[in-house]
């Protein structure tokens, strides 16, 4: 199997400011590429909404995930749809439309390109209590040719174990593993060696 695997972790994140609140890029591809300049395929990050009502910042060509880490939120998509998220739900939408929402939260985002695929996925693992991941990727094995695979610490500590290789992901850092075929299989498992329930955000991105 061909595979990398990196370690992004909190004290290394870049947090900037916009109109209404913060928000903090976790991972961009290419590495090279630039949110402002859009020349991105796919980009992870977190925000804080700190205004009661804001608008989303229009991203024309790029279709947005978002899920709630902490906070309530309701998002108003203009000639489209409406919904209110709790912790842990998720809308999916596109950039290109005017998006208003309402409630101060922090949410995760997944953005990309229409030449890939994506979707999160909330995990939480009760204390002592471990799972083995599995993916699907051979689903779509004739359409896209590389996998990146990501899982975001929300709270507490995480033991994530990569063909018996051990990594400890503390609160808000992220790990990335990317693979150079789809259709392989990931040796992983994720551990909680905590006293406390635990949140996990799995990222799947295909392209």
């Amino acid at each position: 199997m061909s595979y990398s695997i990196e370690i992004i972790r909190k004290s290394e994140q870049k947090t900037n400011c916009w109109s209404g609140g913060t928000t903090t890029q976790l991972a961009i591809y290419p590495k090279d590429a630039s949110y402002n300049d859009r020349n991105f395929k796919w980009r992870i990050s977190s925000a804080k909404v700190e205004t009661p009502e804001s608008t989303f910042t229009s991203l024309s060509g790029f279709w947005r995930l978002i899920m709630i880490i902490d906070g309530q939120m309701h998002l108003e998509h203009e000639n489209h749809h409406s919904i209110s998220l709790n912790p842990f739900e998720q809308d999916s939408f596109s950039g290109e439309w005017t998006t208003h929402s309402y409630g101060k939260v922090t949410d995760f985002n997944l953005m990309m390109t229409g030449g890939c695929k994506g979707k999160l996925i909330a995990i939480e693992l009760p204390k002592g209590k471990n799972i083995k991941i599995i993916d699907s990727h051979e689903l779509y094995a004739n359409e896209f040719t590389l996998s990146t695979e990501g899982f975001y610490c929300v709270n507490d500590h995480v033991s994530i174990t990569i063909a018996e290789k051990e990594i400890v992901l503390q609160k808000g850092d992220l790990l990335l593993i990317n693979l150079e075929k789809t259709s392989q299989k990931l040796p992983l498992r994720i551990f909680n060696k905590t006293q406390n329930a635990i949140h996990i955000i799995r990222i799947n991105v295909i392209y």
